[in-house]
């Protein structure tokens, strides 16, 4: 583990949180210094799916790994912490809060200066209130000419989240079958035969031409067996195939849409304006 202080203070900005059973709670948002020993004392955590809520947790009981930052509470406890504004102070009194939330002791009030804060002590002296009004963007003994321009840029992160459960389930669906299949049969023929001298007599034993019915005695000798084939159908139950559920990973584009402030800085000639004029009066 890493010890946390201001050289490595960089790393935690956007550094992923992770509980006491290790998981992501979120990502840091920001980090509050405690100005008696300068060192980081609390951070901000960006839960949610695009990081929109912002859950102080205390530095006291985390570790640094100088990839993950592990704080000695549950992702629940973290969520559930008072919400308290991040953009501005951390008044003493949202900071007991948080001091009684985690039951942990002591009392500092925090400031934080954009992504960095400072954690400075109680004052009621006048000096102590003077100062509190300086700062980078308003004029005063620890100030320069410059002012610093800021603004807010959009972060878009991912989250694995379930979607759904899926099973396999089957029923049984009937369906009608059409199959063409070939039968044979036999049927009755006649067989002719010319006429020879081994028949001519039978040929002859009648008149020449004659209307006649001519009944055929079936004997043994003459008596035909006919058969057919006729479709016999059966059903048999056979496997055919195994099935399974599996799972792909289908990548698509998404857009995300999010209003974000800037700071922008003009100028005021109305001074120099009335500087100038004064000076024409003057000299007329």
């Amino acid at each position: 583990m890493t010890m946390i202080n201001t050289n490595n203070i960089d790393s935690l900005i956007g550094a992923n949180v992770v509980d006491t059973e290790g998981r992501k709670v979120g990502t840091v948002g920001q980090v509050y210094l405690d100005s008696s020993t300068n060192q980081p004392s609390w951070v901000t955590v960006k839960t949610g799916l695009f990081g929109t809520s912002e859950s102080f947790a205390p530095l006291e009981t985390a570790d640094w790994t100088g990839d993950e930052l592990h704080i000695g509470f549950a992702k629940d406890v973290v969520k559930d912490a008072p919400r308290i504004d991040t953009d501005g102070a951390l008044e003493s009194a949202d900071e007991d809060a948080l001091y009684r939330y985690y039951g942990l002791s002591g009392s500092t009030v925090g400031q934080s200066t954009g992504n960095t804060g400072n954690s400075d002590d109680t004052r009621t002296d006048a000096a102590a209130g003077d100062r509190r009004t300086e700062g980078y963007d308003t004029s005063g003994p620890t100030t320069d000419e410059a002012m610093t321009r800021s603004e807010e840029q959009l972060r878009v992160g991912k989250e694995q989240v379930s979607a759904g459960r899926a099973r396999l389930r089957k029923h049984v669906v009937t369906e009608n079958q059409t199959v063409t299949v070939p039968v044979s049969h036999e049927e009755v023929t006649l067989e002719r035969e010319p006429i020879t001298d081994a028949n001519r007599g039978n040929a002859n034993s009648g008149p020449d031409l004659s209307d006649e019915e001519h009944e055929v005695q079936l004997t043994e000798e003459h008596e035909v067996q006919l058969t057919e084939e006729r479709v016999v159908v059966d059903k048999e139950t056979v496997p055919v195939e195994r099935v399974r559920l599996g799972t792909e990973t289908v990548t698509e584009d998404q857009r995300v849409s999010e209003d974000v402030r800037k700071e922008e800085i003009d100028y005021d000639e109305s001074d120099i304006e009335r500087k100038g004029r004064r000076a024409r009066d003057d000299t007329i």
